[in-house]
């Protein structure tokens, strides 16, 4: 008999949240991490001085909050100590002159911040936001997603479908230019796209734009009480509870392929956990068919060998001896997370310039404040930021001096609208696209996203054209994590979306009891 109905390669969000779905369904898991902590991109840790605890990769969970893992396992992570808290005053935008917009967690407020087209905005997407969100949340490659297109044909007509996938593929830019009169509305929401991976000129950002914004009005900036490792220990210990095994510290070199079939995985240092079920990769293509499948079909490896990466980023994590005071609006103060920057064609422009390999001369400064909200995370009277930089260029000779002289410089911009900032700083840490690549195998180059979000890279065809889906030419072999779909993120998303396709009676159990429902009493 095998070990384990199912073995999981990895411990980030969408391993551990397939796992945990999979175990409180009955099965067997085993879930198996390389390094010597769980969580992949979680990670809190005093970094900087004892006392302040860092998000020091992924810190803020609205996707998580607002996703399908955590409504079935909400419940049962809060029995656990996972707590999550919240704010109403979710994010804003800095400008150059040190005026401020923000986006808010009430329609009548952002309407005042963006304009009244904001109104507008929600009265078309609301009738249609299970669409909009629920396209995020099916399997594409799939009888879901067929009927998901059928839906929208019945519910559009087969014009008014071509206008709605139409309107999906529109760039950020467009669709902010033609809804918003106002520059500020643009720097507000342009950055978050960001987030996704995407720039404000790349098909799709439109359409991203317009989720994020909704999402962070309906659902705020939501972390966890005591930072977001707590959400890996809840997945964690949920998995252990119902007779999982998760253990670190353990190499996955080969999946073992028998008939067809993947019947195991085997270790580096020769142990094999075998499955009898399923065997789940939470890894990019090119760890899974360079390194853990390299004998797949050939059209595959060669499409796993074109996979592209996108851009860099960088981390920079300061403790300060006070809270960071603002200049100008007094609400940056207690905001989450502020960005930086001169709004739409700066976002745009420092896009552009990492995509050519070019250290952006005016990156955008995604300012984290997890203290306005979980004033746990440091030491009484403190301060602490959450620096993140999204628009570096991977193909850059990224080293530990290089790494300093741009923090130096995002300090400095940082200071002309935080007052106080270089004269708090107790301690800063910087890490660079080479750090976080030494720290997550996943992130290649430093790439936090798993991989380029371009169009033939993302939805039907993500992680890419020879291999779409989170199926895998061998049986039994599941691919997920942030290259798969619906992509980067919080959210669990693949991991969740595998889990229910395991966890569907057979067939033939489907079939009986569509006959017996279609036969009556």
């Amino acid at each position: 008999m095998a070990d384990f109905d199912a073995v999981v390669v990895g411990s980030g969000v969408n391993a551990l949240a397939c796992a945990a779905l999979l175990a409180k369904g009955g099965w067997h898991v085993c879930v198996l991490e390389r390094n010597d902590r769980f969580g992949g991109c979680i990670r809190t840790e005093e970094l900087t001085e004892p006392g302040y605890r860092h998000d020091t990769l992924s810190a803020w969970h609205p996707l998580w909050v607002g996703g399908a893992a955590h409504a079935q396992l909400g419940d049962d992570l809060a029995k656990r100590g996972l707590e999550y808290l919240n704010t109403d005053l979710p994010t804003g935008t800095v400008f150059p002159d040190g005026s401020a917009a923000f986006l808010l967690r009430d329609a009548d407020g952002n309407a005042r911040e963006l304009g009244e087209e904001w109104r507008g905005v929600l009265e078309r997407f609301f009738p249609n936001a299970d669409l909009a969100f629920g396209v995020l949340g099916t399997e594409l490659w799939s009888q879901a997603g067929l009927a998901f297109g059928a839906k929208a044909v019945r519910r559009f007509g087969r014009a008014g479908a071509a206008a709605f996938a139409g309107e999906i593929l529109q760039t950020s830019r467009d669709w902010l230019e033609q809804t918003f009169a106002s520059p500020k509305a643009h720097g507000v929401l342009a950055p978050w796209v960001l987030h996704t991976g995407l720039g404000p000129d790349a098909a799709t950002s439109g359409f991203m734009t317009q989720v994020i914004a909704v999402a962070v009005q309906e659902g705020g900036m939501p972390i966890p009480r005591g930072g977001g490792v707590k959400l890996a220990d809840a997945l964690v210990q949920l998995i252990r509870d119902h007779g999982g095994v998760c253990e670190t510290g353990v190499d996955v070199e080969r999946v073992v392929v028998q008939m067809g079939r993947a019947t195991a995985v085997r270790t580096t240092n020769g142990d094999t956990f075998s499955a009898e079920r399923a065997v789940v990769a939470s890894v990019t293509p090119t760890q899974l068919y360079e390194r853990l499948l390299p004998n797949a079909p050939a059209p595959v490896l060669e499409g796993a060998r074109r996979f592209r990466y996108g851009r860099a980023e960088m981390q920079i994590h300061f403790a300060l001896s006070e809270p960071a005071r603002w200049d100008g609006d007094e609400r940056l103060d207690r905001t989450a997370i502020v960005h930086v920057t001169p709004g739409l064609d700066g976002v745009s422009k420092a896009v552009n310039e990492a995509e050519r390999g070019l250290l952006p001369e005016e990156a955008t400064i995604v300012v984290g404040q997890p203290l306005t909200i979980d004033p746990s995370r440091a030491p009484e009277g403190k301060g602490l930021l959450w620096i993140q930089l999204q628009e570096l260029p991977r193909r850059y000779e990224w080293n530990d001096d290089a790494r300093e002289r741009y923090a130096d410089r995002i300090q400095e911009r940082l200071a002309k609208h935080i007052s106080n900032l270089e004269s708090s700083i107790v301690k800063r840490v910087a890490l660079g696209p080479h750090d976080l690549e030494r720290l997550n195998v996943n992130l290649v180059g430093g790439d936090p996203y798993g991989g380029a979000l371009s169009l033939d890279q993302n939805f039907l065809w993500r992680p890419f054209a020879q291999s779409p889906g989170h199926r895998t030419p061998v049986d039994r072999l599941w691919h997920i994590g942030a290259s798969t779909w619906p992509g980067p993120g919080l959210g669990g998303g693949s991991g969740t979306l595998v889990a229910q396709e395991l966890l569907k009676p057979p067939l033939t159990q489907r079939l009986i009891a569509r006959t017996r429902r279609s036969s009556g009493p």
